[in-house]
């Protein structure tokens, strides 16, 4: 019988399979994927999301070509986070809002999905008994 998931274990499923799509089609190591479920929203930060090329690009002062390569990476990868977060969540995405900041190298996202997830309340799982005391 599969169980609902909570809200943390929905977060943690984010955040690793992010940082894999991540590390495995654009071949960049996100340092930190923060992912935060709120109802029908998830809001999603990316902590050093600018690659090595772009970082390199930057250095040179190219900022707006950085903006626009970002910005179609970004692009590009969209159908696979939708797709992703669809099937972490079990819930329709009806929006992808995404943007970057170049001085801090961070991409904020905000999700909105269709409908709230169905979880399970984090605290209704059986608590570990204590161990009894020997008289």
């Amino acid at each position: 019988m599969d169980t609902l998931p909570t809200k943390g274990q929905i977060e943690r499923s984010l955040s690793q399979r992010i940082q894999a799509l991540y590390r495995n089609q654009l071949g960049h190591r996100l340092s930190q994927v923060d992912c935060e479920l709120l109802e029908t929203k998830i809001a999603i930060v990316l902590e050093q999301s600018v690659t090595q090329p772009e970082q390199l690009l930057a250095d040179q002062g190219k900022n707006e070509l950085v903006e626009t390569l970002h910005s179609e990476l970004g692009d590009a990868i969209q159908p696979q986070l939708k797709t992703l977060i669809e099937e972490v969540v079990g819930v329709a995405v009806v929006d992808l809002l995404s943007d970057s900041t170049l001085e801090t190298a961070r991409t904020g996202m905000i999700v909105i999905l269709a409908e709230a997830p169905k979880l399970r309340d984090a605290a209704s799982k059986p608590a570990p008994q204590a161990p009894t005391p020997v008289k």
